[in-house]
C-alpha cells in the first residue's frame, strides 16, 4: 500500500502502465466503488458529468472481453477492467445536476435554473462529432484520476484505447447514447513496467 504521506508528485512518477498482473488476485468490488466514487471528483464541462463505467471483475467475461480487444493479456489477467463510456445524452441529467448544486447551497436558485437551460440548449443542439470529442476529452480527465487513485490504494493500471468499439457496445448492450470510450485494466503487477522516457520540458512549454 503507498504510504498515505506520498505526494501527488510521487504518485504522477509512480504509476506507470503495467501489462502483467497477477492472476487469480481479488479487487473487492466496494474498493473498486469507492475509487470510482473519489475520481468522478474530476472536472467536467459545464459539469455535466457524462462518464459512465462499467467494471468487469467475472473472469469468463474478462476472457470473452479479451477477444474484443486485440488479445491483449491484461484484459483477462488483471483484476478487473473498468469500462469508460461516454453519454451523448448527459446534459438530459442537467436538472438533476443542477437542482442538487442549488440545494447543497452551491449556487441561487436562479442561476442553478440558467445553467439547465444553457445546458440543455448547448449540448442537445452539438452537432455529434463535437459533442463526442468533448465527451472524449472529460472522459480522459476521470481516467487519470481513476489511475492515480488506484496506485495510491497499491493497484497498477494500464489504459487501452485499442478495443473493437462497435462489438463492445454489441457484447455489453450499451444504449445507443452510451459510447466506450477507454479501457483501463486494474490489478497487482506481476512484472515491473517498462520505464519511458519524457521529451525535455524546455522543448515543449513557452512562456510568453
Amino acid at each position: 500500500m503507498v504510504n498515505t504521506l506520498t505526494t501527488i508528485q510521487q504518485l504522477m512518477h509512480e504509476r506507470k502502465s503495467v501489462r502483467k498482473y497477477k492472476e487469480g488476485v481479488e479487487i473487492a468490488r466496494e474498493k473498486l466503488q469507492t475509487l470510482l466514487k473519489n475520481a468522478i471528483s474530476a472536472p467536467s464541462s459545464s459539469n455535466m458529468q457524462p462518464w459512465r463505467f462499467i467494471v468487469i471483475d467475472d473472469q469468463l467475461l474478462k476472457k470473452e472481453l479479451r477477444h474484443i480487444a486485440n488479445d491483449q493479456e491484461q484484459v483477462e489477467t488483471s483484476s478487473a477492467i473498468i469500462a469508460v463510456l461516454g453519454d451523448m445524452e448527459m446534459y438530459k441529467k442537467a436538472q438533476q445536476i443542477y437542482d442538487a448544486n442549488y440545494t447543497e447551497g452551491f449556487m441561487s436558485r436562479e442561476i442553478a435554473d440558467l445553467m439547465i437551460k444553457n445546458s440543455v440548449s448547448l449540448y442537445g443542439n452539438l452537432p455529434e462529432e463535437k459533442l463526442a470529442s468533448l465527451i472524449h476529452f472529460d472522459a480522459g480527465l476521470v481516467s487519470m484520476q481513476i489511475m492515480l487513485l488506484a496506485k495510491d490504494m497499491g493497484y497498477d493500471t494500464v489504459p487501452m484505447g485499442g478495443f473493437d468499439k462497435a462489438k463492445f457496445a454489441e457484447k455489453f448492450n450499451l444504449p445507443k447514447n452510451e459510447i466506450p470510450i477507454l479501457l483501463i485494466a486494474i490489478g497487482e503487477a506481476a512484472a515491473p513496467a517498462y520505464g519511458s522516457s519524457r521529451l525535455p520540458v524546455e522543448q515543449i512549454v513557452k512562456f510568453l
